[in-house]
């Protein structure tokens, strides 16, 4: 194989979640790297639990996570007759045979190994029956499976894995595995081996606990004389308790789609993700796209398994609080005009865009999100924290309610009375401004910041943010006299 081909195989039961995510990254970080392809698998078997709404939802995850692919979304489902063909062609040729073993009497085998503490392993009962003897059993009606018939050989065989390095095991300690149901169905471990030969993949990146798998699937590409891709096994995400990651347990906390809802960056999330496993060498944690696509390497996957600290992160929900932290660096530190683009649904979904901001107020709403985007992290956080800033229907929080405005009586008539002079500023601008409020102060013969504190809660209902005279200019004249005016609805609670 000259081109470098690797593939992403999910399967539609439900949500993409990050430990897929990261697996994805991972596979498209080194197509990327080698200048290979990507193909997105749906492995889609499973008729009861593969739903239209699962595919899409992954489909959408990849592509909010900037992960996009080069060939599919191929679907298992549509390639049945290569894996009957592939069954039917081990079975000709000697390197399969049907087995008619009852599960009752394979229990027994099992109970009494398991009295004897010993390990138990097919014993190859049907593997001699004779073409007659197997017909008889057919004539007869009799169920069967098709079972992998290991060489029967001394030695061992294995792979030269690009994480964990070289894995072996003994011929002689493999049993005669099953790769076709009774039903007649293959089961995954031949159908995933004959999709990759069909697509030509290369390597094989995936987590480490698909290794049972691939001793058995290497005897399988021996078998179908198809040469053996590259394996790279990833170690696991576990949470706190050394719990392996998933969607069944954790629910909406591991789901891309969660992270999404909650106003992540997407390239926040895949920065963090990509580090849950693998590390450059050095002490840098933050890349653009192409600085990891040049850095990343398999050899520099961690062979120890990556904990996802599954904590509460801050008031809002539960997750791990370096995920926040990488979301906070990039809120920041990105360009704020692609910020606006990614605060426009949050602001939509409150109810307060205006189209101006992509027309004449366009440079007050990015000024406006560069003066706050420093006190939040994440997007959502301009539609809840910020809503001040883009409407005169917001919160005003309790704490800084009983600490800045209530114990201060004075207030109901200090506010309005700074109203008055804000209003009759012919130059409303930072200096005027504060030299006003502090003049009143002065008049009053009361702290400066009574006065500023108190009017950071009117207008924002926030106990902290931004300097209180920028945030003056960014609301602006009209709607800051307005609040301070109103200051007295405050007391009526």
């Amino acid at each position: 194989m000259t081109e470098t081909r690797l593939r992403f195989p999910p399967s539609p039961t439900g949500y993409l979640h990050i430990g897929g995510a990261r697996t994805a990254l991972y596979n498209w970080l080194y197509a990327k790297k080698t200048g290979g392809k990507l193909i997105l698998r749906i492995e889609d078997t499973d008729a009861e639990r593969s739903t239209q709404e699962s595919i899409q939802g992954i489909l959408d995850g990849m592509k909010w996570l900037g992960i996009d692919w080069d060939e599919g979304p191929y679907f298992q489902t549509e390639f049945e007759s290569d894996h009957e063909a592939a069954s039917k062609k081990l079975l000709d040729t000697g390197k399969a045979y049907k087995c008619f073993c009852t599960k009752e009497e394979l229990d027994v085998k099992r109970e009494a190994a398991q009295k004897n503490k010993t390990q138990y392993g097919y014993d190859g009962t049907c593997r001699s029956l004779s073409a007659e003897e197997v017909a008889e059993k057919e004539a007869a009606g009799l169920p069967f499976v098709v079972r992998f018939k290991v060489p029967d050989q001394d030695g061992e065989i294995g792979y030269d894995d690009k994480v964990l390095g070289y894995i072996k095991a003994q011929y002689r300690e493999i049993e005669d595995f099953v790769i076709v149901r009774s039903t007649g169905k293959p089961l995954y471990l031949l159908c995933n081996v004959v999709d990759d030969i069909r697509d030509r993949i290369s390597h094989i990146i995936r987590g480490s606990d698909h290794m049972t798998n691939t001793i058995r699937q290497v005897l399988l590409y021996n078998a179908l004389d198809a040469p053996v891709p590259v394996f790279a096994h990833m170690p696991l995400t576990l949470d706190t308790k050394k719990a392996k990651i998933s969607k069944r347990k954790h629910g909406e906390i591991v789901a891309v789609q969660f992270y999404e809802e909650k106003g992540f960056i997407p390239w926040a999330l895949s920065n963090f993700l990509v580090l849950l496993g693998w590390s450059p060498g050095n002490d840098t944690e933050f890349f653009t796209q192409d600085e990891l696509i040049e850095a990343f390497s398999l050899e520099r996957i961690n062979k120890t398994n990556s904990i996802f600290n599954y904590q509460k992160g801050n008031a809002k929900f539960f997750t791990d609080p370096k995920a926040i932290s990488f979301n906070e660096h990039y809120l920041r530190t990105m360009p704020i005009e692609d910020i606006a683009v990614m605060v426009k649904p949050f602001l939509e979904k409150e109810d307060l865009w205006d189209a101006a901001y992509e027309g004449d107020k366009k440079e007050w709403f990015l000024s406006t999100l560069d003066l706050t985007r420093d006190r939040f992290q994440m997007l959502s956080d301009f539609g809840d924290r910020g809503r001040a800033y883009f409407s005169d229907e917001f919160t005003v929080e309790q704490k800084p309610l009983k600490k800045n405005v209530l114990k201060h009586e004075g207030l109901k008539e200090w506010l309005p009375m700074l109203a008055d002079r804000f209003e009759a500023l012919a130059d409303y601008n930072l200096e005027t401004t504060e030299q006003t409020a502090r003049d009143l102060a002065t008049e009053l013969d009361i702290k400066p910041g009574v006065i500023i504190n108190g009017m950071r809660t009117v207008v924002t209902g926030q106990l902290a943010g931004p300097s209180m005279f920028d945030i003056l200019m960014a609301i602006g004249q009209e709607r800051v006299v307005s609040r301070l005016r109103n200051v007295a609805k405050l007391y009526e609670v």
